[in-house]
C-alpha cells in the first residue's frame, strides 16, 4: 500500500528545509490533491505539487531542484512541462529520495551510514476509490458508497457571499470616525484628539437555507443530497429543510450526534419521505412561517428538487417571486439538468426559472464545485 503521508511529510520538508514557506493548509491541499488526482507521471506529480505548494514564481526554479532531487524526475522546466507527442514518464513504484534535515539526515547519521539505503517516498499509481466515485450518478450509489463520499462531504466548504453587519471594527481609512475612542485617546495627549480613530462596519457570511425534495421522483438523489446537508448544517449553521407533501425543518436534528443518527433521524423526522410533491404548498408555507419573519431576508435559499409539481404552475410562480423579493439569492439545484438533452417542459421547473439566479445539477461528486460556486457567487441585478 503507498504511504500518502510519508510521501506528503518527506517532500515538504524538503521544500521547507531549502527555503520555501510550506504551511500545515499548504501541506493538506497537497495531501488532497494526490488523493482526488491520483498522479501517474512525474509530470502529473509536479502539476499537483506546484499548484498546492507554491505561492511566487521566484520559487519555482527552487521547487524544480528540489523536486528533482527527492523524486527525480528532469530538472529542467522544459522537460517537467513536456512537449507535444512526448511519451508521459510513468513513475516508479517507489521514489528514492533524501530528506534533508531530518533526524535520519543529520551529520552523525550521515558519517555512520554513508551507504544506507535512502528513504523512500511511494507514490500512489492506483486511482483511490473516492476518484472512481467522482464521475458516478449519486443515483447509481450503494450504500456503501454513499457512506464513503460523506467523507468527502465533510471537508467540503459552502461559503456564501458577504453583508454588513451591525458589529464594527477598527480600520485605518473607514468611512466613519470612532468618537468614542478618539476622545479616548484625546486624554493622553492633554484633551487634543491628534488622531482620528475611525471604524468601518464588519462583515459576514449570508444565512444559507436549503429546502430539499424527497419526493418518490428525488429519492435517489436525495439520499446523497442530505449527506451533504448534514455537513453544511453542522459547519455553516444552514438552515435545512425538506418538503414533499409537507415543509419539514430538520435543522434541530442534523446539529445533534454523528451523522448515522442525524440522518437516521432525519428520515424519521420526515413523514412524506418518496410520497407526491407540492412545491407550492410547500414554499408557501415556508414564506409565511419563516420568509417573513426574516430568515430568508438577504439570504442565499438553495432549492433541491427536479421540479415535478403536482399543483398549479401559477401558484409555484407566485411563491417563486415571492422568496426571490426577499431573497438575495436563489439557486435551484436539478439532478435532471445533467443530461444534454434535458429541456425545462416540466411546467413547474419552467414556472421557477425565471426566479433563479443559477441552475446546477449537482448530480455527482464532480459537478459540486459548480454547486458550491454558485452558493459563493454574488448577485446580479
Amino acid at each position: 500500500m503507498p504511504d500518502l503521508p510519508d510521501l506528503v511529510a518527506s517532500f515538504t520538508a524538503a521544500l521547507h528545509d531549502a527555503g520555501i514557506a510550506v504551511g500545515p493548509d499548504r501541506t493538506r491541499n497537497f495531501a488532497r490533491a494526490l488523493t482526488l488526482l491520483a498522479p501517474s507521471t512525474t509530470r502529473e506529480l509536479r502539476h499537483c505539487a506546484l499548484a498546492t505548494l507554491v505561492s511566487d514564481p521566484e520559487q519555482i526554479e527552487l521547487f524544480d531542484r528540489v523536486f528533482h532531487e527527492v523524486f527525480g524526475g528532469p530538472a529542467d522546466r522544459e522537460a517537467q512541462r513536456g512537449q507535444p507527442g512526448d511519451p508521459p514518464r510513468l513513475l516508479p513504484n517507489s521514489v528514492a529520495g533524501r530528506v534533508p534535515g531530518t533526524r535520519k539526515d543529520t551529520a552523525d547519521e550521515r558519517g555512520r551510514d554513508a551507504d544506507a539505503q535512502p528513504r523512500t517516498a511511494p507514490v500512489p499509481l492506483a486511482a483511490s476509490p473516492l476518484d472512481r466515485l467522482a464521475g458516478r450518478d449519486f443515483a447509481d450509489l450503494s450504500t456503501e458508497e454513499l457512506a464513503r463520499l460523506a467523507e468527502v462531504m465533510r471537508s467540503l466548504v459552502l461559503r456564501t457571499p458577504t453583508r454588513p453587519s451591525r458589529r464594527r471594527r477598527t480600520a485605518h481609512h473607514g468611512a466613519r470616525i470612532d468618537v468614542r475612542r478618539t476622545l479616548s485617546a484625546g486624554r493622553r495627549t492633554g484633551g487634543y484628539p491628534l488622531r482620528l480613530h475611525r471604524f468601518a462596519p464588519r462583515d459576514r457570511p449570508r444565512d444559507l437555507i436549503v429546502l430539499c425534495d424527497i419526493s418518490g421522483s428525488m429519492e435517489p438523489y436525495a439520499r446523497a443530497m442530505l449527506q451533504l446537508l448534514y455537513c453544511a448544517a453542522r459547519a455553516t449553521r444552514a438552515e435545512v429543510f425538506t418538503f414533499a407533501t409537507r415543509l419539514t425543518r430538520l435543522t434541530p436534528v442534523l446539529r445533534r450526534g454523528g451523522p448515522d443518527d442525524a440522518l437516521a433521524r432525519a428520515g424519521r423526522a420526515a413523514p412524506d419521505w418518496s410520497g407526491g410533491t407540492r412545491i407550492a404548498d410547500c414554499l408557501a408555507e415556508f414564506n409565511e412561517r419563516f420568509g417573513r419573519r426574516g430568515m430568508a431576508h438577504g439570504a442565499v435559499v438553495t432549492l433541491v428538487s427536479d421540479g415535478w409539481d403536482t399543483g398549479a404552475p401559477a401558484d409555484l410562480a407566485t411563491q417563486m417571486a415571492r422568496l426571490s423579493r426577499v431573497a438575495y439569492r436563489v439557486v435551484w439545484v436539478n439532478p435532471r439538468t445533467a443530461s444534454p438533452r434535458y429541456r425545462p417542459l416540466v411546467a413547474g421547473m419552467a414556472a421557477a426559472l425565471p426566479y433563479c439566479d443559477a441552475v446546477v445539477s449537482a448530480h455527482n461528486l464532480a459537478a459540486l464545485d459548480d454547486f458550491t460556486a454558485a452558493l459563493h457567487a454574488r448577485r446580479r441585478r
